[in-house]
């Protein structure tokens, strides 16, 4: 690994871990190797005291904590891409859930209604996705780290408080759902950056008058990285260890 000039790491982030659990995990274990082996950062010992106590970890893009799957994190002078990669196109797959609701969207809130599903057909599943595919406009979660008033939205939130949420234009390249498991709806979804799977899942669930909730989510690609090229955790802190 090229600790001087940096790297990017593709992680597969584990259920119920914040991106920036990932983050400082492995912002730990590179430098702990850097003090062993200070030679990792070069030629250059000027300052390497100073220079490894600040050594840059970061990501390219946050999953929540009930998400799993692709985490882009940038290290040392890689991180100046960072703004670059989070631009990009993402992909996920996932399941929502038809009939219930929770304030959040997904399972961090407890159901707060359910309605019935019965009599919804296919063909108006799959024109509901239709009708969420290419530009449009989608509210965040009340429930998301969106700032409204110098707070976070999460916090008023969970305060209580009623938030109003601006609409931010977003672009749905793909929406493919399949409904064998109905009234689990499995899917993948190809959007751009600032698109919330969370709404993506309460509009379609209003579309069909039923109402829906995301129960899993996973990020299979950023960009040009993939899924398929990504290590655990685990995996990573041994490679480290054994540079």
């Amino acid at each position: 690994m090229d600790f001087e000039h940096g790297e990017i790491l593709l992680v597969d982030k584990p259920l119920n871990w914040t991106s920036f659990d990932a983050v400082n995990k492995l912002r730990w274990i590179i430098k702990s190797k850097l003090k062993e082996n200070p030679l990792l950062m070069g030629e250059n010992q000027y300052d390497i005291k100073k220079r490894i106590k600040n050594y840059k970890v970061g990501h390219a893009g946050t999953l929540d904590p009930l998400a799993t799957g692709l985490l882009v994190i940038c290290i040392g002078k890689k991180t100046k891409e960072i703004d670059a990669f989070i631009g990009e196109e993402k992909e996920y797959t996932g399941t929502f859930l038809l009939g219930k609701t929770t304030p959040s969207f997904d399972l961090e809130t407890e159901y707060n209604s359910e309605k019935s599903t019965e009599g919804i057909t296919n063909e108006q599943m799959q024109k509901a996705a239709k009708q969420l595919t290419g530009e449009i406009q989608q509210a965040p979660p009340s429930f998301s780290a969106k700032w409204i008033d110098g707070k976070r939205a999460y916090d008023l939130a969970r305060q209580g408080k009623e938030i109003e949420m601006k609409k931010n234009l977003v672009n749905i390249t793909t929406f493919e759902i399949q409904t064998q498991n109905f009234p689990e709806i499995q899917f993948r979804i190809v959007c751009s950056k600032g698109t919330y799977i969370r709404s993506m899942a309460h509009d379609f669930g209003q579309i069909l008058g039923c109402g829906a909730t995301l129960i899993e989510l996973r990020r299979t690609r950023s960009g040009s990285f993939k899924i398929e090229d990504a290590k655990t955790i685990e995996e990573w802190e041994e490679h480290i260890r054994k540079v």
